[in-house]
Parts: structure tokens; sequence; C-alpha cells
């Protein structure tokens, strides 16, 4: 399945938005292993760094670019369709791709690639007035 941001864009609410992305991976499961200077040295570009600022202020800095899940640190620039090491060296011109690239927390990109949506950062508790429950 190919995913895309505005497909992505049809999703409300972050659980969606991630069960659309999830990869359900296993940690430790290898995406670069001995070629992981490649992609070391492609995030280092100025194309990347350039696409990275467009796509972090498309998503208004939210995770999944859902409103009300601000990143205040660490944000990552996703794949949404995970790329190999042959991408970079062939110069395949879908991982600068706004529509296969989003904006996500760290705790989220963990998320989409080794976990589920028990990891992902809950929106905040709606109080209401007489309510003396904790969270």
């Amino acid at each position: 399945m190919i995913r895309t941001y505005h497909e992505l864009r049809r999703l409300e609410t972050l659980k969606e938005r991630f069960d659309y992305l999830a990869l359900r991976g296993r940690v430790g499961e290898s995406t670069f292993g001995f070629d992981r200077w490649i992609n070391q040295d492609f995030y280092r570009s100025k194309q990347w760094r350039d696409i990275r600022h467009h796509i972090i202020a498309r998503d208004n800095g939210c995770d999944l670019g859902v409103p009300g899940f601000e990143i205040h640190e660490r944000p990552i620039i996703h794949h949404m369709n995970p790329m190999a090491a042959k991408d970079i060296v062939d110069g395949d011109p879908e991982i600068l791709d706004p529509d296969v690239l989003v904006l996500v927390s760290h705790q989220t990109h963990n998320a989409i690639h080794y976990g589920d949506e028990k990891l992902l950062r809950r929106g905040p508790v709606e109080r209401i007035p007489g309510d003396t429950r904790l969270w």
C-alpha cells in the first residue's frame, strides 16, 4: 500500500492517522544495516534540511499534523513509505516528495515502527466542574 499525505489528511484523529501509518515492525529489525552511512549522509544534505523545514511548517509543528498535538522537542520527518538505501543511491525523487512525508514526535515514530497505539501521546483530559478524580 502506498501511503500519501493527501490521504492521511482525510483522517481527523491522531489514532486514525496512526492506524493508517502503523508498520507493526519489530524492535531491532534492520532497515539500512551496514549501509546506514548512506541515509546519514542523506539526512545531512541541504535538500533534506530544506524539505524538513517545509514539512514542519506545513504541519504547524503538530504530531501527524493534528492540531493540539504540538511537538516541543525532537521533531522527526517520517517517510510514510519506508525507503531503502537504493532509493537514495538512485536519487528516487519520492524520498523528497512532501506527499509522502509527515511530521511526527519521537514517541509516535517509535509507535509507527515498533509498537501500537498504547505508545501514542494522549490528548488533554477534559475536566468538568465538580470533577475530583485524578487523571
